[in-house]
């Protein structure tokens, strides 16, 4: 379809549809591909991967729930319950916010960070199979270029907080 008068809605073109439908079949395909690479070899999905990463990173290895549940990108009930399942196997544990009488910290343990450091290494070379050594040096530059454009297109107001970005 093509695009219409102000009214009707900007249809994507052909070209667009393709790549939009290469885009999410991509990202559908790599997300499975590293959840099921992480569950093999570290027990976890890749959302606890990422929550164990985002906490390694954190001052102190800690983080509000909040702030922890919006870097995710789930919701706070989704970030409850899998932080009861990584305080389930040890790898994290919470804390009273001591500024907060409200909120409450997620910290990575020792235990925690080990998982991670043992399981980094398959992660990266799952990442690296899949992505990088795929391209070559300019398609990366190019690809990272583009994901920096949409991240800040789509969080206008925290594009600036995200350190990926830099």
């Amino acid at each position: 379809m093509t695009s219409g008068t102000a009214d009707e809605p900007r249809w994507l073109t052909d070209d667009e549809q393709r790549t939009w439908q290469a885009y999410l079949h991509a990202t559908a395909l790599l997300e499975d591909h590293l959840d099921r690479q992480l569950q093999r070899d570290a027990g976890m999905p890749h959302v606890y991967y990422g929550l164990l990463v985002a906490l390694a990173r954190a001052p102190r290895r800690r983080m509000r729930m909040t702030e922890l549940a919006q870097n995710a990108k789930i919701t706070r009930s989704r970030l409850s319950h899998a932080v009861a399942r990584l305080e389930k196997q040890g790898w994290v544990r919470r804390e009273d916010c001591p500024s907060d009488k409200r909120g409450q910290l997620a910290v990575l343990t020792e235990e925690g960070y080990a998982v991670l450091e043992k399981s980094a290494p398959g992660h990266v070379a799952a990442v690296r199979a899949a992505i990088f050594d795929r391209l070559d040096p300019q398609q990366v530059e190019q690809l990272g270029e583009i994901c920096r454009i949409m991240a800040e297109g789509l969080q206008p107001e925290r594009g600036a907080d995200l350190p990926w970005l830099r």
